[in-house]
């Protein structure tokens, strides 16, 4: 099977790779929740964009002076910047970010998405294929029977579990493993499965 490894599908050709959680220390630190499978990831990639969080407080109008109307800030866009440092701490991944190296500059990152444009992201093996690639394909039963469509790659504790939705609205939890995984065909927009005994009654039945 090819492995698949961490990252969201983003906007556009933009991929989601981690989140900034909340500042670290006076230094500009932040903490991320990484979606990528190893922090090690940031060895390879030193550039990427910061998506404000969308549900960030508009900031109050700013006095323009007598006889103007106030002038109204205009919320923060995302934007590309480079990433000075990473480190991990206690089972934490820390960032610091080029123009924001202190702590009320970090502070103002809370929430955001980090992301990059996929044709950044580092070249895999020829076995391995990132989760968002996964999203959107075709299901295929050994022998070609038709499933449904991969909705999204679902993670819960490390385990990679691909929920399948069925042409008639049923959704089918599928947990990736070598043994199940047949074939990943990108080029073909596919997938190959072989769900362990009894998954496929669960989720199908009429009394599911």
């Amino acid at each position: 099977m090819s492995k698949s490894f961490g990252m969201q599908a983003g906007s556009g050709n933009l991929v989601l790779v981690g989140e900034v959680t909340k500042p670290h220390g006076l230094r500009g630190e932040v903490c991320v929740r990484l979606y990528a499978d190893s922090p090690s990831f940031f060895d390879l990639v030193d550039v990427v964009h910061l998506r404000p969080a969308a549900e960030a407080p508009a900031p109050d109008p700013v006095p323009a002076g007598r006889g103007r109307r106030p002038a109204r800030p205009q919320p923060p866009r995302m934007r590309r910047v480079r990433i000075v440092s990473w480190r991990e701490h206690k089972g934490m991944v820390l960032l610091v970010f080029e123009g924001a190296q202190d702590r009320s500059a970090a502070e103002a990152l809370r929430g955001s998405e980090i992301l990059v444009r996929e044709t950044e992201l580092p070249d895999l093996s020829d076995d391995e294929v990132y989760i968002h690639q996964i999203e959107g394909l075709a299901v295929r039963l050994e022998g070609g029977e038709p499933l449904g469509v991969v909705r999204e790659v679902l993670t819960p504790a490390g385990q990679e579990i691909w929920a399948i939705e069925t042409p008639d609205g049923r959704e089918v939890l599928f947990p990736v493993a070598e043994q199940f995984v047949l074939a990943v065909d990108l080029e073909a927009g596919f997938v190959e499965i072989a769900p362990p005994p009894g998954l496929l009654d669960l989720y199908l039945s009429d009394d599911a």
